[in-house]
């Protein structure tokens, strides 16, 4: 049920930067939003995407005078984060 122990014993090593890029998405959660007092469990994932970044494009020597291209591609991770309207307390 918990995404954030899913993501901390993941041995893919996107799972760091998805986890950084999580808790810097609920830090700023609470820095919008000073005047309200949110726990870690009150605050859901609302969405996550990844879009295309820029390509840097690069040449690689081939034979006979030629040249490869090589595209060192990039993209950018977005997580939108919210608080839940009626959190069920157990």
């Amino acid at each position: 049920r918990s995404g954030k122990g899913i993501l901390l014993n993941s041995t893919k090593s996107a799972s760091r930067n998805l986890m950084q890029t999580l808790k810097s998405a609920v830090a700023n959660y609470a820095q919008l939003n000073p005047d309200e007092r949110v726990s870690d469990q009150e605050l859901f994932v609302k969405a996550i995407f990844v879009d295309q970044g820029t390509t840097l494009k690069r040449m690689l020597p081939a034979p006979m005078g030629r040249a490869y291209r090589i595209r060192k591609r990039s993209n950018h991770l977005t997580i939108v984060i919210d608080k839940v309207k009626n959190p069920v307390t157990k």
